[in-house]
């Protein structure tokens, strides 16, 4: 998408779309007024009567005048803070012009800051975002128009265009981050595979010029890896761990690590899911996504800071020669573990891919999965569970949500909860039953994470979703995208 600002009046804005951002029980705003007038007065006929009250989510389209925008949208903001409020009503926006197939549009909202010029652009790009790869297109006749151009109209007084230039471009990176992550979680289970996974890697790399270590199954049997290698061991497909490495700051300064769960498809393995939702399973590598899409972002931003980005990736498979429960496994750390379901297989991953992270003597460590439906039952799909042996580090993701519309809650690590995890014949077991299973999981992975401060981020509620939420498609919400980059802006001031 072109991304572009501006500063004119709307009312000779020649645009096929003019967006017009409102809070509740709006009267026509000033720099409006010469639209009004071009438009016979249906701005002030429609707040008058209340036809559009500015509510949270509301939309109303009117046609434009003889000159100037063609049509209107009026897109209402809600109650709450503004710069949030202008991001949905932006993705909003993008995504009843990408279904209207007027092909660019401009955006008027008033007066903005830097930061709010930045979250329009992000919301308007997550909006119009959709998946054809595989759709087979129709008729070029029948085609429509996708939003490929933005104008976002800087009001009075106006931001500094350099500020305004700037936001847009923290944008675009941003936007391009959340596009890698949505469109790899998308793609079927058959295509997004650990292979596809690590070119993805490699692209970013060679982009941006990144170190990329990419290990397979051989690699990781001799780092001893039992506990990743289990997992694969019902699959045919190569496991792989990959590693990305932004430097942008000294070669002293100690990196932050991100890590991502890259399931490709969770079956359950022997302990094998319902058949009614498995689909979904696809969505298990959004970990994964998060880490390539920060990376991504990362980069582009130029932050001055060091990151590793790390994933492990592969399928969970029922075989001949897949994990069995009551198996017990060496993880690369020398702890065992007895396996009691082969459906807690996120954890088993990711306790290999959190020690081999220590090597690069991480700053702080943050790792995200969809790793419990137990999380859903606790937080729905409105919070990730956010979990750290640093309440400063917890503090941190918490506050990064926010400012990417990505909100998190603290969850306890009590000790209590490490009794549910001990094995009668192992150091651990991989799931405690079902009380506090989100809690329980994240006390697995704390034991992998020791000795660096650590947040492990559950994001099974958040990161896709199987219904439509109205200003983006059912599927991929690109979460923990938006999180582990805030994160590292915070870090790189």
């Amino acid at each position: 998408m072109a991304l572009s600002i501006a500063v004119r009046r709307a009312e000779i804005t020649d645009t096929p779309l003019l967006v017009i951002a409102l809070p509740p029980d709006s009267q026509v705003p000033a720099a409006l007024t010469g639209l009004d007038t071009a438009l016979a007065g249906a701005l002030d006929r429609t707040l008058r009567r209340k036809d559009f009250r500015g509510s949270r989510d509301e939309a109303l389209h009117l046609s434009g005048g003889a000159s100037g925008p063609q049509r209107v949208l009026l897109v209402g903001l809600g109650k709450g803070d503004r710069v949030m409020a202008l991001r949905r009503a932006a993705s909003l926006a993008g995504r009843r012009a990408h279904g209207m197939g007027v092909g660019s549009l401009t955006f008027f909202a008033g007066a903005l800051g830097e930061r709010e010029v930045e979250q329009i652009a992000i919301g308007l790009q997550l909006g119009c975002w959709e998946y054809t790869d595989l759709k087979t297109q129709p008729p070029e006749e029948d085609r429509r128009a996708p939003l490929s151009s933005v104008t976002i109209l800087l009001g009075d007084p106006q931001l500094p265009i350099a500020d305004a230039e700037r936001a847009v471009n923290a944008a675009r990176a941003i936007g391009s981050g959340y596009d890698i992550a949505r469109r790899a979680s998308m793609m079927p289970g058959n295509l997004c595979t650990p292979d596809y996974l690590a070119d993805t890697a490699r692209e970013i790399g060679q982009r941006h010029g990144l170190e990329v270590v990419v290990l397979g199954r051989k690699e990781m049997e001799a780092l001893n890896m039992g506990s990743f290698l289990c997992v694969a061991q019902g699959t045919t497909q190569d496991p792989k761990l990959i590693v990305l490495r932004y430097r942008g700051s000294v070669e002293t300064e100690k990196p932050i690590a991100l890590v991502g769960k890259g399931l490709c498809f969770d079956s359950g393995g022997i302990s094998i899911k319902p058949a009614q939702g498995m689909e979904f399973m696809k969505f298990d590598m959004c970990g994964a996504a998060g880490v390539l899409g920060a990376m991504e972002a990362i980069a582009a931003l130029k932050l001055k800071l060091n990151v590793v980005g790390l994933i492990g990736a592969t399928t969970n498979m029922p075989s001949g020669v897949a994990v069995k429960p009551g198996d017990v496994v060496k993880a690369a750390s020398g702890k065992s573990i007895e396996v009691i379901n082969t459906d807690a297989e996120g954890r088993l991953v990711l306790a290999d891919v959190l020690t081999y992270a220590k090597r690069y003597e991480p700053a702080a460590m943050v790792d995200a999965a969809t790793l419990t439906g137990a999380v859903v039952i606790a937080l729905g799909h409105a919070a990730t569970g956010v979990f750290g042996t640093s309440p400063d580090l917890v503090n941190e993701l918490l506050a990064a949500g926010e400012r990417s519309a990505e909100r998190g809650w603290a969850m306890p690590l009590w000790e209590e909860y490490q009794e549910q995890i001990k094995s009668d014949v192992a150091d651990l077991k991989n799931t405690g039953g079902r009380p506090a299973g989100a809690i329980t999981a994240a006390k697995f992975l704390e034991a992998f994470a020791e000795g660096v401060p650590w947040v492990h981020l559950d994001i099974a509620g958040t990161a896709y979703s199987e219904s439509d939420l109205t200003v983006i498609p059912k599927g991929p919400t690109g979460v923990p995208v938006g999180m582990f980059i805030e994160f590292a802006r915070a870090r790189a001031r």
